[in-house]
């Protein structure tokens, strides 16, 4: 098997090192030489963490690398029985990217796309295959979670949705079905609550230390949700926000002006070394 992801940032390094470490062939597809040497680098740096903590061997290091190759020529996935689409979180770019796909690559290959809560169906129509087109959403780190969400959009076939939980399964995942709806599962409950956590924030009635303890110590939270925001990326939450207030027309999932407020300043988080913490 050969499985081609596309996008070389956090999320399609993850990815790829992942499915090599299982003993699968990767191909990951990037727009620029820059992009993809920065994902190589990442994806080194992270299996030689993993061997001086001894959870890895270095045999098992070098048989991963030597399974993963990088290309800037999106012809180079045309051979690949899969692809994970792992982009920004932007409609008309994954549509984009799946049109150009189907054009290319064998009729019968699996087309996923990474998204947090975009419309599986609505980037299928822009594909002669539907029944082919699928989500699978891996979480950060993808490393270290087990759950992958499997999305069937309105035209998945059950054969799409059966291959794809079973390469899950080989990966080491925990995947759970889920029909298409709005931020899914995780995420529909999960930014809701990272926004009402930025709202009382913003109406001074903790500060981010003492709401993101507050959820550490009383819900037994492994991490607070102000802290999570920043390590999702406040740029995506907002995006998930937006989709579930577009989607659903109900003012309970509005982005708090905060959230907006912090993406308009390119304050995201980790990726910006500045959100609502510095890093």
């Amino acid at each position: 098997m050969l499985i081609g992801i596309i996008g070389s940032g956090t999320m399609g390094a993850g990815i790829a090192q992942t499915i090599a470490l299982n003993g699968i062939q990767v191909i990951v597809r990037d727009i620029s030489e820059a992009q993809l040497e920065k994902g190589k680098a990442s994806i080194r740096g992270s299996l030689s963490r993993l061997l001086e903590k001894n959870k890895i061997t270095r045999e098992k290091m070098d048989e991963a690398l030597e399974l993963l190759s990088f290309s800037t020529e999106i012809a180079a996935l045309i051979d690949c029985n899969i692809i994970i689409e792992a982009a920004s979180e932007n409609l008309a770019v994954k549509c984009k990217i799946f049109e150009e796909l189907d054009r290319i690559i064998n009729k019968d290959a699996i087309l996923a796309t990474n998204t947090s809560s975009l419309s599986i169906t609505e980037i299928a129509a822009h594909t002669l295959r539907p029944d082919k087109v699928v989500g699978m959403h891996f979480f950060n780190p993808v490393t270290k979670m087990k759950l992958i969400e499997i999305i069937s959009g309105i035209g998945t076939s059950k054969e799409t949705l059966a291959t794809i939980f079973t390469m899950a399964e080989n990966i080491g995942k925990s995947p759970i079905k889920v029909e298409e709806a709005p931020g899914f599962v995780v995420n529909r409950i999960l930014v809701p609550m990272i926004n009402e956590a930025i709202a009382i924030k913003a109406e001074g009635i903790a500060s981010a230390e003492d709401i993101d303890k507050a959820m550490l110590l009383g819900a037994n939270h492994p991490i607070g949700p102000i802290a999570l925001s920043d390590l999702i990326g406040n740029d995506v939450v907002l995006a998930i926000m937006e989709t579930l207030y577009s989607d659903f027309g109900d003012p309970k999932y509005r982005p708090h002006p905060l959230l907006r407020k912090m993406v308009k300043a390119g304050l995201l988080g980790r990726k910006t070394k500045q959100g609502f913490y510095n890093y």
